[in-house]
């Protein structure tokens, strides 16, 4: 499934949060949405899902204005996975998955068999079924993220939407869950996610949009436009970009310095 934006453009109260942004993403897209606080990324990603409408513009899925489409026929392509999501109950790890099919099966009704084996093989697929039975609230923070990105697969979108998926994750739970989305974008997902770390976009992602004061600063393949230069002027800092050679493989990554500092 495919996203277009055409320069779309919003404002809160006279306000411009974003101005003119245009941009496509298909499947097998990987992209990072990079921007310093304030760019317009929450704002966006509003636009994409549908409950905020551009004052310009039009963001389109498979080439349908999303303003034309119901709640329901939006998750149908798109699965959003917040940042945290609060956890009032201690639901198991398969019955959170579950709600993903909610849009599927009506609200008052019972997920069936064929459900439980979506749910179950979503679960397989993350490396977490072995958790099923476990409740939310006892299972570690990035278990929980690969629960609510297993509750997003069942709901049989092609698209995913996550702002900043490892933003409360140590290092090590960064990394799972990282790596995990990258197979989802290689297995033909077209994925965007929000990242305040330009080294997700140089390991993870092949498409990077930067948006600053709510404009497109650049898009296009993080190893192409994420420049110290570009990145100096994205965060206000100095930022020196560095090849680093892991076995056979070379990565790119950005390391920020002041004037105090040498680069």
């Amino acid at each position: 499934m495919s996203v277009e934006v055409r320069n779309v453009s919003f404002s809160y109260g006279g306000a411009d949060v974003l101005r003119d942004v245009s941009f496509r993403a298909g499947p097998g897209d990987l992209m990072a949405v990079l921007g310093p606080n304030g760019a317009g990324k929450s704002t966006l990603f509003g636009c994409l899902l549908g409950y905020l409408r551009p004052h310009a513009g039009q963001v389109c899925l498979g080439g349908r204005d999303v303003q034309t489409l119901s709640g329901a026929a939006i998750a149908r392509e798109i699965a959003y996975i917040p940042q945290s999501a609060p956890v009032t109950y201690n639901y198991t790890v398969l019955d959170t998955v579950l709600m993903g099919v909610t849009h599927q099966i009506g609200i008052f009704s019972a997920p069936k068999q064929e459900h439980t084996d979506k749910a179950m093989a979503a679960l397989e697929s993350l490396g977490i079924a072995h958790l099923a039975g476990r409740g939310v609230m006892k299972i570690s923070g990035g278990e929980r993220q690969l629960t609510l990105l297993a509750r997003a697969l069942v709901q049989d979108a092609g698209v995913l939407l996550m702002d900043e998926p490892t933003s409360s994750l140590d290092y090590g739970n960064s990394f799972r869950v990282m790596r995990r989305i990258q197979r989802l974008g290689e297995q033909g997902y077209t994925v965007i996610f929000s990242t305040h770390e330009p080294n997700q976009a140089f390991r993870y992602a092949n498409r990077v949009l930067a948006l600053s004061d709510g404009g497109v600063l650049a898009d296009g393949r993080p190893n192409d436009v994420l420049t110290g230069a570009l990145l100096s002027k994205l965060y206000g800092v100095g930022v020196a970009v560095r090849g680093v050679q892991v076995k056979q493989a070379e990565y790119r990554m950005s390391i920020p310095w002041d004037e105090e500092e040498q680069p």
